[in-house]
């Protein structure tokens, strides 16, 4: 693999889903994702399960962190995600965004702090896929660390209430 900068042009939902795969392939040691809610963007597949498993399983100190504004769709339409976090609880989270993050628009992924996805706003699916782009990732990885500190846990890998 080279270590030469690119960029890839995303320019519709399929491209989209196709750079969140290659993103998730590309990590070695972390991968933090926001999304409005990780609907429709491929965190139900089982190619991407798989993906994510083997990460999960490659270290014990690889780490997934997932931030959405609203959870609820992860728990309704994402049962591979559930059963990652049931399985890597010690090293996936999924937290919720408070109310005063909910102006933020414009989802990313960054993996290693070397690669990232980043989208115009939710309701775009534009965007860009840079590889090998250090200073693009750690600005983003700055700003998802920022959101992070803010939110909280709202998907648990055990079921409670019964």
């Amino acid at each position: 693999m080279s270590d030469e900068l690119q960029h890839t042009v995303l320019n519709g939902t399929a491209d989209y889903i196709a750079a969140l795969d290659t993103l998730c392939g590309l990590a070695q040691h972390n991968l933090c994702v926001f999304e409005k809610n990780f609907e429709d963007i491929g965190f139900n597949s089982e190619a991407r399960y798989n993906t994510l498993r083997h990460f999960l399983l490659a270290s014990p100190s690889n780490r997934l962190h997932l931030l959405a504004h609203d959870a609820h769709p992860i728990m309704q339409h994402c049962p591979r995600l559930i059963l990652l976090l049931r399985q890597f609880s010690h090293n996936m989270h999924i937290y919720q965004t408070p109310r005063h993050l909910l102006h933020l628009t414009e989802p990313f992924a960054v993996a290693d702090e070397a690669h990232f996805v980043r989208r115009f706003h939710f309701d775009d699916p534009r965007g860009v896929l840079a590889q090998n782009d250090v200073q693009g990732a750690r600005v983003l990885k700055s700003r998802f660390a920022e959101m992070w500190a803010s939110s909280s846990p709202s998907v648990s890998a055990t079921t409670t209430g019964l």
